[in-house]
């Protein structure tokens, strides 16, 4: 098979669903004014949350550290404008449940004035940890959507000796359109920001993945990357979920991530392009991330596009600025296949949101389930190579072991198997709940285990405690009774004695 008949076979995983970008992604990008108010959560990453530094009623500057990361896992926050610090709160999240999680509030004075800050002169000539260095106190996370701290990425695969760095330019989901702009728009930034990656983690050469279904990215791209022949463009088939990690290093390299291991540990690491810029920005200008490219689509929108807007910014600001045909039927945080639901548009964006999704009645329709009639589509659809008809009939009635028998853990979410579904069975559902349910069980049992040991710690502390008083109680007897036989046999020594003389 030769190098493009590989490259463009069509995967015998995954599915094809319509892909909905457009006119979202031919629209110009249009850049969001400043609110007069942004909410800046404390946790926008995985890992544990920011925590603030600044006070209420504190004058900030845009791009200034308003939040310090905690821990090794985390990431710092910064103001997205300037202002006034009005309220260190509690927000809704952007999660189904609607649950509240702190926020910074700041009052915009509409200036948007930068925090003086220094680039880096010649980053190439820095060491490779200079660079994660300052992507770290830039606040740069994954925003293709797993929000993992990017430095942290960047150590691993430096200690891993990465050879290959992956630049995701996939965006399989449908409706949304915000890398292939910035792709379109700052295709310099994005190879920049690659190259610099690259140094950061000792790669030798970068591989863009980005479907065939984007071409005027793929030619930006190209012109982009054609002085750097360490950096290549590779189109790869429009094919749901290729934006997957595990997916995507498969298509472009052949290699087979294991379930258990990570990618880096065959060599490669992979970079959404939208961090790529991220790391150009804060490495070259020396701004952290404090705003992104976010798309706003779907049929109850009256003029779709992608906005380059502050983090923090209110989802129903971006409504107000795009316009409602309607009022939505369902918001979606992401994409249809793998976004979060959201309760309402009061809640303010994050750094992982890549789109705002607002689908009118016919869209948002879901079919009632019916009875599974082991059909196997699913199973043919999985990218992960799993048996999700397996895996939900034992969910259903409880076995949840039995499910973890069949390699519940490896799923990615990724919703194939319910899209396939003639039954419209919510199987991720299923799936999701059931990892939820096991987590669960296994802190419950960390935690029963750990006060087991606790009992057994202090039963042994006792046990040694009475030990020791025993034995010291004994030796106390002892000396009391050698004392008291030493004063008995005194008066006869005594008497002995005087007879002799």
């Amino acid at each position: 098979m030769g190098f493009l008949d590989r490259f463009l076979k069509t995967p015998n995983w995954g599915v094809h669903p319509e892909d909905h970008k457009r006119p979202a992604a031919d629209a110009p990008l249009r850049l969001f004014p400043s609110p007069p108010r942004v909410f800046m959560p404390l946790h926008q990453h995985v890992g544990g949350a920011a925590r603030p530094v600044v006070l209420v009623g504190q004058k900030v500057l845009k791009g200034q550290l308003i939040a310090e990361a905690q821990g090794n896992i985390s990431a710092p926050i910064h103001a997205s404008v300037s202002g006034t610090i009005s309220a260190v709160g509690e927000v809704t999240a952007p999660h189904p449940s609607g649950l509240p999680f702190k926020a910074i509030t700041i009052d915009s004075d509409g200036a948007d004035r930068w925090f003086d800050s220094e680039p880096l002169a010649d980053p190439f000539s820095a060491a490779p940890e200079e660079i994660a260095r300052r992507a770290a106190l830039a606040g740069v996370v994954g925003l293709g959507g797993a929000t993992f701290p990017a430095a942290v990425k960047f150590a691993l695969g430096k200690r891993l000796k990465v050879s290959t760095l992956i630049v995701n330019g996939g965006e399989c989901e449908p409706y949304l359109s915000s890398d292939d702009r910035i792709m379109r728009d700052y295709p310099e930034m994005v190879i920049d920001g690659a190259r610099l990656v690259m140094h950061a983690i000792g790669a030798t050469d970068a591989l863009v993945g980005i479907e065939d279904n984007k071409p005027e990215a793929i030619a930006a791209m190209r012109r982009a990357a054609a002085a750097y022949p360490e950096v290549k463009i590779r189109p790869v088939p429009a094919w749901y979920p290729m934006g997957s990690d595990k997916q995507l290093i498969q298509t472009l390299t052949g290699k087979e991530v294991p379930s258990d291991a990570r990618a880096a540990e065959v060599g490669v690491l992979v970079h959404n392009v939208s961090t790529c810029a991220a790391v150009h920005k804060a490495i070259r200008l020396g701004q952290p991330l404090v705003e992104r490219i976010i798309t706003l689509n779907g049929g109850a929108i009256a003029n779709p596009g992608n906005l380059y807007a502050p983090l923090g910014t209110m989802i129903s600001d971006l409504f107000a600025f795009v316009g409602l045909r309607e009022a939505p039927a369902r918001l979606i945080l992401g994409g249809p296949m793998m976004g979060t639901p959201l309760l309402h548009d009061r809640i303010p964006i994050v750094k992982g949101a890549s789109g705002i999704l607002a689908f009118n009645a016919a869209e948002a329709f879901v079919p009632e389930a019916g009875p599974c009639i082991r059909c196997g589509s699913c199973t043919k659809a999985c990218p992960m190579g799993l048996l999700p008809l397996e895996m939900a009939a034992r969910i259903r009635v409880g076995d949840l072991e039995g499910a973890e028998a069949y390699a519940l853990q490896d799923c990615i979410s990724c919703g194939c198997c319910a899209y396939v579904c003639p039954s419209h069975i919510p199987l991720v559902q299923y799936f999701s709940h059931a990892k939820g349910e096991l987590t669960a069980a296994e802190r419950t049992k960390l935690r029963t285990e750990a006060t087991r040991r606790l009992a057994e710690a202090k039963t042994a502390r006792i046990e040694r405690e009475n030990r020791e008083k025993a034995e010291a109680a004994a030796r106390r007897k002892a000396e009391r009774e050698a004392a008291k036989a030493a004063t008995a046999a005194a008066p006869v020594t005594e008497q002995t004695q005087g007879a002799s003389a």
